[in-house]
C-alpha cells in the first residue's frame, strides 16, 4: 500500500493540481470586483462604480457611457449653439411643430409631470429671470433688480406655453419662450447610464453625475449603497456629511440654496427662483433631498419642494408613490431642523 502511495504520487498532485484549478475557476464564477471610473459632463463630474465577476470585462463600458453622454448634451446643452434646445429657444414661430428626439421628449415628459404635480414650483422657462438676477449665463452681475423688471418678464415664463405631442414634437404658444433643463437633464443623464449598465448585464452599480445618483442592486460586500448628504451650510466641504442613507433600487437628488447665492444688507438671496412671482425662495429651506424610483424625477422634484417649502413640500411627497423626502429648514439661530416624509427615515443608515 505505502509502495502503491509512492508509484502514484506524481499522478495524484497532478489530479489534485487539476482540482484545485477547476474549483477556483468555479469558485471565480461568484467571487466579485469593483471597478471605478470617472469623467466630465454636463458641466460637472461623474462617479460610476460597478461590481462585476472577477473574469468579466469592462473594458469598453466607459467608452459608451461617455457617448451616451455626449448624445444627451447634444439635445439638452444650452451652451451649446447647435443642440436641440438651443434650436428650440432660437425658433420664433409659435404654432409651429418642432421635431425633437426619444431624451428631449423624455425629458419633457417628466418636467411636464413635476411641473403639473407642484403647481409650477418647478418650470423649465424661468432662464429669463435667472439671468435677470445674475446667476443664469448672462453677463449680468448678481443684485436685486426692479419689481419692474422681474413683473415684465412674468408674462414670458411658464411650461404651460408649451405643447408637448406625443409624436414627439414640441409647440410653443409664445415665441419669446426658452427652455433650460439643467435641473432634470443630469438626473436623466444618471437613469440613461444606469440603463446602459444594465442591458450590459450588470445588476450592481452605483451611477452619479454631478450629486444626482442612481443605486442598483449592492455593493460588492452585499450591502446596500451608502449616500452621504452634504451639509447645508454655506462653505462646509463637499465631504462633509450630513445624514448617510441607504440606497437600493433607486434614485437620488438634492437641491439645496447654500452654494449658490448672494447677500445683500444681509439678506441671501437664493439662485432657486420661484418662478410664480419671479424671486428667489425665502422660506428658510436650505436642502432637500428626493428617493424616487428614477433619478430624472427626483432631480426634478427636489427643486420643486424647495421652492414649494416644508409644510406643502411635504403634503406633495406624502401624497405620492414610492417617493419619500428630507427637507432641511434653517431657523433663526442657524440651528437645522429636520422634516421626514412618512417613509424616508427607512433609507437611513443605522449611524443617523
Amino acid at each position: 500500500m505505502v509502495n502503491n502511495l509512492f508509484i502514484f504520487d506524481s499522478t495524484s498532485k497532478y489530479l489534485q493540481t487539476t482540482l484545485l484549478i477547476f474549483f477556483l475557476l468555479l469558485g471565480g464564477c461568484s467571487l466579485q470586483k469593483e471597478v471605478s471610473f470617472s469623467g466630465k459632463t454636463m458641466g460637472t463630474t461623474y462617479h460610476i462604480t460597478v461590481v462585476t465577476g472577477t473574469f468579466s470585462s469592462t473594458k469598453d463600458l466607459k467608452d459608451r457611457i461617455d457617448q451616451r453622454l455626449e448624445a444627451i448634451n447634444k439635445s439638452m446643452s444650452t451652451f451649446r449653439k447647435d443642440s436641440e434646445i438651443s434650436r428650440f429657444n432660437a425658433n420664433q414661430n409659435t404654432g409651429k411643430k418642432f421635431k425633437i428626439s426619444d431624451d428631449f421628449f423624455n425629458v419633457m415628459t417628466v418636467a411636464k409631470t413635476v411641473y403639473d404635480l407642484t403647481g409650477g414650483a418647478w418650470d423649465g422657462t424661468v432662464k429669463p429671470l435667472e439671468n435677470l438676477w445674475g446667476f443664469g449665463n448672462s453677463e449680468n452681475k448678481k443684485k436685486i433688480p426692479e419689481p419692474s423688471e422681474i413683473t415684465a418678464l412674468l408674462p414670458e415664463i411658464g411650461f404651460n406655453h408649451i405643447e408637448i405631442s406625443s409624436g414627439h414634437y414640441l409647440i410653443k404658444k409664445k415665441a419669446s419662450l426658452s427652455l433650460d433643463l439643467a435641473s432634470i437633464a443630469k438626473g436623466y443623464g444618471v437613469d440613461q447610464v444606469a440603463e446602459l449598465i444594465r442591458t450590459s448585464g450588470i445588476k450592481n452599480f452605483l451611477v452619479e453625475i454631478g450629486g444626482e445618483v442612481f443605486a442598483s442592486g449592492f455593493r460588492k460586500d452585499g450591502k446596500q449603497w451608502r449616500i452621504g448628504i452634504n451639509t447645508p451650510q454655506t462653505g462646509s466641504p463637499f465631504d462633509q456629511v450630513y445624514k448617510v442613507v441607504n440606497l437600493h433600487d433607486k434614485g437620488f437628488a438634492t437641491s439645496g440654496d447654500y452654494r449658490n447665492y448672494f447677500e445683500v444688507a444681509g439678506q441671501r438671496f437664493s439662485h432657486i427662483l420661484d418662478p410664480r412671482n419671479g424671486y428667489p425662495v425665502r422660506n428658510n429651506v436650505v436642502s432637500v433631498s428626493i428617493v424616487a424610483d428614477t433619478c430624472t424625477f427626483a432631480d426634478g422634484l427636489a427643486t420643486a419642494i424647495t421652492v414649494l417649502g416644508h409644510k406643502k413640500g411635504l403634503e406633495r411627497v406624502n401624497s405620492l408613490d414610492h417617493t419619500e423626502c428630507l427637507i432641511v429648514v434653517r431657523t433663526h439661530d442657524g440651528k437645522f431642523v429636520d422634516y421626514y416624509s412618512k417613509g424616508f427615515k427607512t433609507y437611513m443608515a443605522a449611524s443617523n
